[in-house]
């Protein structure tokens, strides 16, 4: 049993590994998965063996499932129903033996695979008597930002066959592992077959995703395109199969170097209630909240909760952190949330046990609502590492430098020293800038490490309100302090001295 409260910090960015694990890539579709391995170590670093390790905020639940590999009790919390479906369903592949998921695979294409490969060839007629016969999802609205109004409209009527033929096989499954199992390759499978979805330029039709994950709203693609039904639903399935396998050796491994007990729970709660249901019983958290605005993710799963019968009620959406979305939450009531559920997850710790929050925003008032509000419960901030360099650059990366890429892991210790918090501090941001340019070893810096250095410098002088400026303003001081953005390589690089660019002309 460690001594937590002698724990040594981790202080360094771990290199991230985001396509080791089959049972987070390839499975199923999600917004924001953290790499598995630096979500791995830092469980191993700051939890023990039968802890009980919490994600409040757990997507697709890579903390939990994590957790309950490495023989802890995963913890896994969400408000979005999609959430909790993957996370389970990817938990559950140990259940069931190998050769009944081929059995069911062999079964559901002896009842579909010709009728779908017919809907291909089909008149509009034949399809139009078809969709008479079968039980098609409900055809709900859609946010007012996507480009058609119903749900229905997000498919082709031959997509939309050929989707419920398939659920129905595999609805008629009786073993429920087994059923669930072929549930998550279909609910992956739809993440393909709908009008959203957009091929990857320069590669095979099928190799891309939908405009959900790059630009998060529903756009249609200009060109949609129509990827074979069976072919793609069981390309799912032998991922889901290698993730299982993947799932069961590392258990195996377990119970051979000194046995296995791992365990995993799933909840549906906001956090602030489940503080309330496990007061001072948490041994870690390990979360990423919501960055505010631009991700609505009760409104982008609708696509997936809608067919799955899980749609979330108006006072779950309510409670959703974010900034916008449909309901057009405020960002005073983001920044006031975000606090509480800081203060909430201090709640749930055990005395010396830790709490890991990723985050990375422009937004100062953001980090100050997280610092703030774990110092005022009780947390004592031990560590903030900059995880950039090695992040999958989003589309809005690549076209614009003031978006910020990779994250911040903020880690705080629970030692029960509540402290008051000054905000009138003075912070000189440009010598600031200037200081750590200059004693940085590279001739190159990402810019979220910069900014992040800044946010707890100014932090730890009281004067995080100092970095309340447009992101052209800080972008401006870098460029003042002699350095220039890199659009190629995403970082900023020192710029040459005039005497050395006049001989590199020459």
């Amino acid at each position: 049993m460690k001594d937590y409260s002698e724990i040594t910090p981790i202080e360094s960015p771990v290199p991230a590994d985001r396509q080791g694990a089959k049972r987070h890539y390839g499975v199923h579709p999600y917004f924001t998965r953290r790499p598995y391995n630096v979500v791995r170590d830092y469980i191993l670093n700051y939890s023990s063996e039968h802890d009980r390790v919490l994600d409040p905020f757990g997507g697709s639940g890579v903390t939990a499932i994590e957790a309950f590999l490495e023989n802890r009790i995963g913890m896994h919390n969400d408000i979005n129903p999609l959430a909790n479906f993957i996370a389970t369903g990817i938990v559950d592949l140990h259940k069931g033996g190998l050769a009944e998921y081929e059995e069911a695979l062999t079964y559901i294409e002896g009842e579909c695979r010709y009728t779908l490969s017919r809907i291909q060839e089909y008149t509009d007629d034949q399809l139009e008597n078809l969709k008479d016969s079968v039980n098609l999802p409900e055809n709900i609205v859609l946010p007012r930002n996507a480009d058609v109004k119903q749900y229905r409209d997000l498919f082709s009527l031959k997509q939309l066959l050929s989707l419920t033929i398939l659920k129905q096989a595999i609805d008629s499954i009786s073993n429920d592992p087994i059923r669930n199992g072929m549930l998550l390759a279909w609910s992956a499978t739809l993440a393909k077959l709908n009008k959203t979805f957009l091929s990857a330029e320069g590669r095979a039709e099928s190799r891309g995703g939908s405009s959900i994950f790059s630009i998060y709203r529903y756009k249609v693609a200009k060109q949609p395109i129509e990827l074979p039904a069976w072919d793609t639903f069981h390309e799912r399935v032998t991922n889901v199969i290698k993730a299982k396998v993947e799932i069961e050796q590392a258990i195996q491994l377990k119970r051979q170097t000194g046995g296995w007990f791992g365990g995993f729970e799933s909840y549906s709660k906001d956090v602030e209630d489940l503080s309330s249901a496990f007061p001072n019983s948490i041994d870690y958290i390990f979360t990423d909240p919501p960055y505010g605005g631009h991700i609505s993710y009760l409104d982008l799963s609708t696509l997936w909760n809608s067919w799955l019968g899980l749609s979330p009620s108006s006072a779950t959406r309510e409670k959703e952190l974010i900034v916008g979305g449909e309901l057009q939450l405020s960002e005073n009531t983001y920044v006031e949330r975000l606090g509480r559920s800081v203060h909430a997850c201090v709640k749930m710790l055990k005395k010396d046990r830790w709490l890991s929050i990723v985050f990375q925003h422009w937004n100062p008032s953001y980090f100050e609502a997280i610092l703030s509000s774990a110092a005022e419960s009780g947390a004592e901030l031990r560590a903030a590492v900059s995880q950039v360099g090695d992040p999958i650059w989003s589309m809005h990366k690549k076209k614009n430098n003031s978006v910020l890429a990779g994250e911040m892991i903020l880690t705080f210790q629970n030692t029960g020293v509540i402290k008051r918090i000054k905000r009138n501090g003075h912070f000189d941001v440009l010598q600031a800038v200037k200081r750590i340019l200059d004693e940085t070893p590279n001739d190159h810096v990402f810019g979220e490490y910069l900014f992040n250095k800044i946010i707890i410098e100014a932090w730890n002088k009281s004067a995080i309100h100092s970095l309340d400026m447009p992101k052209e303003d800080f972008m401006d001081l870098l460029k003042r302090s002699g350095w220039h953005y890199d659009p190629d390589k995403h970082y900023w690089a020192k710029d040459k001295p005039q005497l050395e660019l006049l001989m590199t002309s020459a």
